[in-house]
């Protein structure tokens, strides 16, 4: 079994799959990319876990949920 996510790095994505659902896709390196322009992140770590939880949902086609 996978770890739990943080409760911000789900907020995160949530807010960025809500505004911009067309944009993301099921390819993380494209994501992680989106996720550098359109936040001001600083970590990459960070950036890396939003772009991973969005890559996820979007494969699982929970994209508008």
């Amino acid at each position: 079994m996978g770890t739990v996510k943080p409760a911000y790095i789900k907020v995160i994505a949530r807010e960025l799959l809500k505004k911009y659902p067309d944009l993301f896709t099921g390819e993380f390196d494209r994501n992680k990319k989106l996720v550098e322009e359109l936040t001001n992140i600083q970590s990459k770590k960070v950036r890396n876990r939003v772009a991973g939880y969005i890559t996820r949902r979007v494969n699982r086609g929970l994209v508008n949920v």
